[in-house]
């Protein structure tokens, strides 16, 4: 079985000052890892990840960008190679905003304005990390989806259509990157407790009732979704690219 350590693979995970991309750090960073910390605004939190990587005896490093600005993040991309090497592992987590409203209430701007930024966001993060991949043989993409995509929920639409286009877009990336070695996956979160989307999403009693019909009995944590990244990012997953993993408990069942 291969070793779960990944000694100097270099993981560059956005959106990870908070919630799920600070927990992908930290497991990341104790697999091994040398791990970028992407923010756009909240530099305290990701510091303060960094620090936690740092004194639990890994390395990090904390990088600022916009993920929807190309030249921010071809920028991002070359403070890495200069700092640590090539990026070889991207986890794409960054939370896009986006408006929680019923098909009556929202407007194109909206729903097309969340497609547009998902997929830039995406396309642009994955365009810039492919290259070196392809050059060095080896590639690991993770892409962070929602069950939303699969199993509609009132009020959210703008966040379920654009990830089930990350999700398709992501297949056509995989057929293509497979023949370098890059293999490209989707995790599929439920309902994730101490997240801004599930405070923003769902109240304290709209998460009861959501724990109660998964068939584990309570909704995920952001560890439950690092450990399922930390697997796709790793050398264990090495066959398998073009897939979508539910971590959702039971919530939704193929």
């Amino acid at each position: 079985m291969t070793n779960v350590r990944q000694d100097g693979r270099v993981a560059l995970i956005t959106g990870a000052s908070r919630g799920i991309g600070a927990a992908v750090a930290r497991l990341l960073a104790a697999r091994g890892m040398r791990v970028v910390v992407n923010y756009r605004s909240s530099r305290d939190e990701a510091d303060g990840v960094v620090a936690s990587i740092s004194s639990a005896g890994g390395r990090a490093i904390a990088v600022r960008a916009d993920v929807r600005d190309e030249s921010a993040v071809l920028g991002m991309v070359e403070q890495i190679r200069s700092a640590l090497g090539e990026v070889e592992v991207l986890v794409h987590n960054a939370l896009i905003p986006y408006a929680i409203k019923s098909f009556d209430e929202i407007s194109w701007d909206e729903l097309g304005g969340k497609l547009d930024q998902e997929m830039r966001a995406a396309f642009l993060m994955t365009k810039a990390v492919v290259p070196d991949m392809t050059k060095g043989g080896y590639g690991r993409i993770v892409y962070l989806g929602t069950v939303l995509s699969r199993q509609p929920r009132e009020g959210m639409i703008a966040l379920g259509t654009s990830k089930a286009a990350l999700s398709q877009f992501a297949r056509y990336v995989a057929q293509e990157l497979g023949p370098h070695g890059i293999t490209v996956n989707v995790v599929a979160p439920g309902p994730v407790g101490e997240t801004i989307t599930a405070n923003a999403a769902l109240d304290q009693e709209q998460q009861r009732r959501q724990a109660a019909q998964t068939a584990l009995g309570r909704i995920a944590t952001p560890d439950d979704v690092a450990r399922a990244v930390a697997f796709y990012a790793g050398d264990d997953s090495g066959f398998i690219t073009g897939t979508t993993a539910p971590v959702n408990g039971g919530l939704a069942m193929d």
